[in-house]
């Protein structure tokens, strides 16, 4: 079993960073296999070299310790740049020269639910000059890639038990952004399958994202992983913990005297932990 922790270094980590961690942390070691951290550091505005450092600061802290180096997604652009190449190849993905702003007028959906983009850009002839005039970024053909593969893609959550991939609802989705050569769909499907991650453990916000992610594995050939979606954290107002809005750092707590063997007892006897059986996996597969 391999399972991995990949945070972005936009912030310091939190609870619910912490959260995710140990229970990652934890079913791996279970296992007897191998936990892996990868720093998921594609954003060029929000990355900053101290939120690295904090991160393994943080885990440390925790008591986590991982296995072989450190992966960065900067250091493996190469990687997702081939990728979106084969899917260029076969004529499954297309510019996108739409703003935010553009997109928003253009789809209704109900407020602050990010509208599934309307294909503006779908059937655009192909021009040369303002591939290289225009900022773009590169969107999958979601019809086109989902009639190049087989019916009935699946993947398997150990609280949902297996679920039929339904990428269409997320209509077509960015692989590579205006100022990145990559998205975050693109860049976590090729490096859970190149770390050999058996075991994805995230929070269940991103279980709506593992439908694109299964898709992108059908069409890259790749492995498909189990998955661990867990609850979120929230608090005492009930919204989720989130850097945006403030939630209390590890590094704070960690200053203010916090006990990190009773924080991480705390976390690990939460009903995040997964009872199903990897065997009704084995025999299904």
């Amino acid at each position: 079993m391999i399972s991995r922790f990949a945070p972005s270094p936009t912030g310091r980590l939190h609870l619910g960073h912490a959260f995710s961690a140990v229970h990652a942390h934890d079913l791996a070691r279970s296992a007897g296999g191998f936990f892996l951290l990868r720093i998921e550091d594609i954003d060029p505005g929000r990355t900053r070299e101290d939120f690295v450092a904090g991160i393994e600061e943080d885990l440390a802290w925790l008591g986590l310790a991982w296995d072989g180096p450190v992966v960065r997604q900067s250091a493996r652009l190469p990687l997702y740049a081939e990728a979106l190449e084969r899917l260029k190849a076969r004529g499954l993905v297309y510019p996108c020269f739409c703003t935010r702003a553009e997109i928003a007028a253009s789809a209704s959906a109900p407020h602050g639910v990010v509208p599934v983009y309307p294909g503006t850009c779908r059937a655009l002839p192909h021009d040369a000059a303002r591939l290289a005039r225009e900022p773009h970024c590169w969107r999958l053909d979601m019809a086109n890639a989902l009639s190049s593969v087989r019916a009935g893609l699946e993947w398997w959550d150990a609280d949902a038990g297996w679920v039929r991939a339904d990428a269409g609802s997320q209509g077509d989705v960015v692989l590579a952004r205006k100022d990145a050569p990559t998205s975050y769909h693109l860049a976590v499907t090729i490096d859970d399958a190149a770390q050999g991650v058996t075991d994805v453990v995230r929070g269940v916000d991103l279980f709506e994202a593992t439908h694109v992610h299964r898709l992108l594995q059908a069409l890259l050939g790749l492995p498909t992983p189990l998955y661990h979606h867990h609850p979120l954290l929230t608090g005492s107002d009930g919204r989720r913990l989130a850097k945006r809005d403030g939630a209390r750092s590890l590094a704070e707590l960690r200053a203010e005297g916090a006990d990190p063997r009773a924080l991480v007892a705390s976390l690990t006897s939460s009903p995040c932990r997964e009872e199903l059986g990897r065997d009704d996996h084995n025999r299904k597969a």
